[in-house]
């Protein structure tokens, strides 16, 4: 490491030896400015004139209240307790009297109901405003209080027609009932611009979860039928208490959205199906550059699954999955999707995993052509001083010491026993959830036992049988299609591999088979090939070229050597290729292709247009 530093302060260690340095010429007194002149050093600390210490301190807090710039109005951290029209008659004059308004933080205040209505007036001629910085602004109000103060915030918000941008709404301890307090606005115009939603330690819970999924998703239905679709970039929903549930309603509206660059949700409850979940969800969002799941527990399974996900991924530059417990074999699949690309990434965080020996090496290993990063932290594994010092040989060969963090916390090396212990426990935790599905599934069965649906068959109609992916797939129909429930869409995506042109073609078909010109079916046609071909066409071993082609024989305007059956009629397949061409994520090259066959046809002169275009 010597000779290295000695070459970056200019010397050379070659055999030649080096030119005298010219002679140091010692640096001239610059002249001292005005404002220098005044400048003493006082007891301890530096003076302006006269000026005490406590002088400073009241003039920071002077600039620390009310501040206005760039579109900005700021009362962050005033401490302003409002409860009545009176007692915000001082922010409303502000609000009122501020031209451009574009920027309103109220962090650090408390809001009651009244207050929040007449702020609210004020706010419904701000059109220009698109960024809202409302965190901890209910601090000592009643959960009660809280969804009303939002409701009027919200309405005033979309009555003035803005456009917001960011949201920040975090530690606001509102829980589910909070969330109600602003679907309303998340499924406004107000909200179709929105990039930043901040939700960060709110108590959202499950339904909280669910309901704020099933908003997004709305707004997305709702803007791009607007021609706009939500275009979401930054989402934080960290100590919420979402576990696998919320986290797995929030994973469907990931995958229908597609633009996220940031998601951060840690110290969330969240286990490995919700983990799965996410990562199925994260794999259709190919800008994502964080991924922060901090203190939830994602084991092998969840492990595994997220990286296979950051495979697919290109621009990624922070992971966070410090406490998250992905053990040996996890930080191993990690450390593959790491040395095979990812050559954006700054930092990795594996931290406090119970990560052994020999992975811990293997995800050393993996960063060696990782010039863009700046921290690696393995800290609080089960490493041993041993291998401690060869993860510092290691990347010191790389020229890459300085990026390893501190390995203070280090558990030390276990022995064999503890991890077939680690094994054994495993096992039981997945014979536990096992158990739990099917005590699940079997009280779903008692409910529809025999006798209770004759009681029942005079006020309620006998539910339909649960429908499967594979169910819908073999046969197919629009019925079949809407029992899959919102998350349809997701669904099929997750189960179908990408990487084979031929499964995604013959999905495709199925789906666009059942196409009607039904608001639900359609909705639910369009929603489910968007999630299919956005992942198909972000993954970087999906053959278009080839996809084409298939597609192009199936429908029976390309010869193929192989006796292969065409769809039978084409009129779903063109509708859904209708409603392709003209998304983001469909490539405009392939357009000139599938104008050239599709011009034998005259069905489908809206198409050709489009792709004419």
């Amino acid at each position: 490491s010597g000779p290295s530093r000695a070459r970056s302060r200019g010397q050379d260690y070659s055999s030649r030896r080096a030119p005298r340095p010219p002679p140091r010429v010692p640096p001239q007194p610059r002249p001292r400015p005005a404002w220098r002149h005044r400048l003493r050093r006082g007891a301890g600390f530096l003076t302006f004139g006269k000026m005490a210490s406590e002088d400073i301190t009241k003039l920071a807090e002077s600039l620390a209240k009310t501040s206005v710039g760039g579109g900005q109005l700021s009362f962050k951290g005033q401490s302003l307790k409002l409860n009545t029209a009176e007692d915000a008659e001082d922010v409303i004059k502000q609000i009122e009297e501020f031209d451009g308004l574009e920027a309103l933080r109220l962090e650090g205040n408390t809001v009651g109901v009244e207050a929040a209505k007449v702020i609210a007036k004020a706010l419904e001629k701000k059109s220009e405003l698109k960024r809202c910085h409302w965190s901890d602004m209910f601090t000592g109000r009643l959960r009660s209080e809280i969804p009303p103060a939002l409701i009027s915030l919200g309405d005033a918000l979309i009555a003035a027609g803005a456009q917001l941008v960011e949201l920040d709404l975090s530690d606001n301890a509102f829980g589910p009932d909070g969330v109600r307090g602003f679907e309303a606005l998340l499924k406004s115009p107000a909200c179709y611009t929105l990039q930043e939603l901040k939700l960060n330690n709110c108590g959202m819970g499950i339904g909280g979860g669910k309901i704020l999924a099933a908003a997004l998703k709305e707004c997305h239905r709702k803007s791009s039928a607007q021609g706009k679709p939500l275009a979401l970039k930054i989402f934080v929903a960290g100590r919420n208490r979402l576990e696998n549930d919320g986290a797995t309603a929030l994973a469907e509206a990931f995958g229908i959205i597609g633009t996220l660059e940031e998601v951060h949700m840690p110290q969330n409850g969240i286990n490995h199906p919700g983990i799965t979940a996410l990562a199925q969800a994260f794999a259709i969002n190919p800008l994502l550059k964080v991924i922060n799941l901090n203190d939830n527990t994602f084991t092998e399974k969840g492990a595994v699954a997220m990286a296979d996900t950051l495979k697919a991924l290109r621009q990624i530059e922070v992971i966070n999955f410090g406490d998250c417990l992905v053990r040996s074999k996890g930080a191993v699949a990690i450390a593959d999707a790491v040395k095979e690309g990812l050559h954006k990434l700054k930092e990795l965080n594996l931290s406090f995993c119970e990560i052994k020996r020999d992975a811990a090496l293997t995800v050393a290993e993996a960063i060696e052509d990782k010039t863009e990063l700046e921290k690696l932290d393995l800290n609080g594994n089960c490493l041993g001083e041993e291998v401690c010092e060869q993860l510092h040989e290691i990347l010191e060969g790389f020229n890459m010491a300085s990026v390893l963090g501190s390995l203070s916390d280090d558990e030390g090396e276990e022995d064999d026993e503890e991890e077939e212990e680690e094994d054994e426990d495993e096992e039981e935790e997945e014979e536990e959830e096992q158990q739990q599905l099917k005590e699940r599934g079997a009280e779903e069965q008692e409910s529809l036992t025999p006798k209770k649906i004759i009681d029942s068959q005079a006020s309620t109609p006998v539910p339909s049988p649960p429908v499967d992916v594979a169910t819908f797939l073999a046969f197919p129909s629009p019925e079949k299609l809407l029992r899959l429930g919102p998350k349809c869409s997701v669904l099929i995506a997750q189960q179908t591999d990408t990487s084979d042109v031929e499964k995604v073609v013959t999905t495709l078909l199925r789906i666009s088979s059942v196409f009607k010109d039904e608001a639900p079916v359609k909705t639910a046609v369009h929603e489910t090939t968007d999630a299919l071909m956005k992942k198909a066409f972000s993954s970087a071993t999906f053959n278009s070229d080839a996809f084409i082609s298939n597609l192009l024989v199936h429908m029976g305007l390309l010869k193929s050597e192989e006796k292969i059956k065409t769809v039978p009629s084409l009129y779903g397949i063109l509708m859904t290729l209708n409603h392709m061409v003209q998304q983001d994520y469909f490539p405009k090259s392939l357009a000139p292709v599938l104008s050239a066959f599709v011009t034998k046809l005259n069905s489908c002169a809206l198409l050709k247009v489009i792709l004419l275009r």
